[in-house]
């Protein structure tokens, strides 16, 4: 006879647990075990429970392959799933082999578990892509919160509200527990020059300014125009020259379908933004175009000119760019990308290869957030209210989508593709590429334990099977997006899944976490625009901005939404850290540790710069990033 000890763990969740029968199977190279129930004196599988079975078998198995699963009913209770965490095996020769589970099970599934060791296979048996998970804790999340946040504005009478704002002081009552300082710093600083520079490189759209070495031919900046802005003595061509001057330009915005609010069509604005870096290294705000062609209608606007005419310039501005982030920076750049890489990934990869265990923890509950996020936020009754309707969303995404690139997903290539490597007081800049690096030595290190040379890439099917899905179905086999349709070397393996994990993690938080601390003062950046655009100057006054701002209930709305987009839930896993024990060799666990020790130095540096700094960026502190993009 030969006993097979099995320690047993139950999750820790909330109704983790079962009362009904669990029964194994062994099955190795020499044979199977028999069907065995796993039946203890007292309680099994209670929530967070480990405990400890042993399975008799004639003789050896052989080399142990899997460990099968099945649960059944005990008497006539109703069913009540059981999450399984991991069972670890020890073989009558003495070996410890952990077979990593991780996921729901109910009643008749035959669950197969196969080892911790990470292998690639040419063929395999089968390949359980099941991806139940537990949205319990995300589900409570999402309603607790949008119910908190609606409950306390119908308290103040505001929801639903078609009532214009009366003064800009009214807008601070929308909220009174919930606040940030970040929130609180933005609601008495967003008029201000420097702070609306600073936003377009530190807030939750650092994406579109890139450095101006000559103007485009429709935006007609003269040197009179700008002179009184610039250094004394100073010239636009000289700054120009000397690398000073920024453009954020959204002509992706022309011609977009808008919604139609009381039967006439909203209006946006496909501007221009010319800003200057100057000797206090502020960058600042020193002429906006509001449209595409230059006309008398659409004058260039000026610092000099009306606090209320600038004021409105340089919200329409912000305006497009917010629909610009919401559609095309957060959702198709960090969510829907991450669905097409989750997808890919249960679709190729079975559990036991390397890539699939390196992978599987940074794409936990996305599949379920984009699932609720596309009908309930961006669907075609959208609870956030936009400029847009679903039209216009969805026309800007496609545009985009054409014109994405692998390299603008690459956070090196795309700060230097935009100019931006020298601009000062750029954080965004300066912790992405330190985090990009972190994660690229984890998946050096990885990757290359398992591709010891470029021919263990080329003949891994698997492998090539993944990105080809990713270049078929992410970028529409389009070949000049530059994204690789295979694989021949480690480095572009390397490379590749470095950009995955960072937009699942590090970039979705640099254009998520912040929502609340920058646009909840909706002034600051509104989805929704009233009026439109000011096609003269010295016609506006604030009754001007006050019309053209979101009336009562469309304002708390945006507030409340982003109220809930940017907290985190109960179940959050910070990037770096692996609570499904997915791999079973020591050597991949102590490149686990090494990235996570890194991480660790970075959040302390972080600390340490923020701590001297008016307007803190935290938004890639490790500690406030996810593994996976869960909202």
């Amino acid at each position: 006879m030969a006993g097979y000890k099995l320690e047993v763990t139950t999750g820790d969740m909330t109704n983790a647990g079962t009362f009904d029968h669990i029964y194994v199977t062994l099955i190795g190279t020499g044979g199977r075990s028999e069907r065995t129930e796993l039946d203890n004196f007292g309680v099994d599988f209670n929530t967070g429970m480990t405990s400890i079975y042993t399975v008799k078998t004639c003789s050896s198995l052989g080399k142990l392959l899997l460990v099968n699963v099945e649960k059944d009913p005990y008497f006539c209770l109703p069913e009540n799933q059981w999450y399984c965490s991991k069972i670890v095996v020890t073989t009558p020769e003495g070996d410890v082999i952990l077979f990593p589970c991780y996921r729901w099970i109910s009643r008749g599934e035959l669950v197969e578990l196969r080892g911790g060791r990470g292998l690639k296979k040419k063929t395999i048996l089968s390949i359980n892509i099941s991806i139940l998970f537990n949205c319990l804790p995300f589900a409570v999340f999402f309603f607790t919160f949008s119910y908190l946040s609606d409950a306390e504005l119908m308290f103040k009478g505001l929801t639903g509200s078609t009532e214009q704002w009366e003064s800009i002081e009214d807008i601070k009552k929308i909220f009174w527990f919930k606040t940030t300082k970040m929130s609180e710093y933005v609601t008495e600083h967003w008029k201000e020059d420097d702070f609306y520079g600073y936003q377009f490189l530190n807030g939750i759209n650092p994406n579109v300014i890139k450095k101006c070495s000559e103007l485009p031919p429709n935006f007609p900046v003269t040197e009179e125009m700008v002179k009184p802005f610039l250094d004394k003595g100073s010239s636009l061509q000289k700054e120009m020259e000397n690398g000073n001057i920024f453009l954020c330009d959204l002509k992706r915005m022309d011609g977009l379908p808008t919604r139609v609010c009381d039967g006439e069509p909203l209006h946006i604005t496909a501007g221009l933004c010319l800003f200057y870096m100057n000797p206090e290294n502020k960058l600042m705000p020193i002429a906006i175009q509001l449209n595409q062609q230059p006309s008398e209608q659409n004058p260039i606007f000026l610092p000099s000119d009306t606090e209320t005419d600038w004021l409105l310039a340089k919200m329409f501005i912000k305006n497009a760019d917010s629909m610009l982030h919401q559609s095309v920076y957060h959702l198709m750049n960090t969510h829907y990308l991450a669905e097409v890489f989750t997808v890919a990934t249960l679709r190729s990869f079975p559990v036991v290869h390397p890539l699939y265990k390196l992978l599987i923890p940074h794409f936990r509950y996305t599949l379920q957030i984009n699932i609720m996020a596309r009908d309930s936020i961006f669907g075609k009754k959208p609870l956030f209210t936009s400029s847009l309707g679903y039209e216009g969303l969805t026309e800007l995404m496609r545009r985009a989508l054409s014109e994405t690139t692998y390299s603008s997903l690459c956070l090196p290539e795309n700060i230097t593709a935009r100019g931006l490597m020298s601009i000062p007081n750029f954080y965004y800049r300066d912790d992405g590429l330190k985090l990009w690096n972190i994660i690229n030595r984890f998946v050096k290190a990885t990757v290359g334990y398992y591709y010891p040379s470029d021919k263990e890439v080329r003949k891994d099917t698997e492998l090539q099977e993944w990105i080809s899905e990713i270049f078929t179905h992410g970028f529409l086999g389009n070949k000049a997006s530059g994204c690789p349709a295979g694989f021949y070397t480690v480095e572009e393996v390397i490379k590749f899944i470095t950009m995955v994990i960072f937009t699942v993690s590090a970039q979705h938080a640099a254009v998520n976490s912040g929502q609340f601390d920058y646009h909840s003062w909706v002034p600051n950046g509104s989805l929704l625009l009233c009026k439109p655009p000011p096609n003269t100057k010295g016609q506006s006054s604030m009754k001007t901005i006050l019309e053209t701002l979101p009336n009562v209930g469309h304002t708390v709305n945006i507030a409340a939404m982003l109220w809930v987009l940017s907290e985190m839930y109960t179940d959050v896993v910070p990037l770096g850290t692996y609570p499904e024990e997915q791999f079973n060799e020591p050597v991949p666990k102590q490149m686990i540790n090494r990235f996570q020790a890194e991480l660790s130095h970075l959040k302390g540096v972080i600390i340490t710069r923020n701590s001297q700094l008016e307007v803190p960026y935290k938004y890639l502190n490790p500690t406030q990033i996810e593994n996976s993009i869960t909202i």
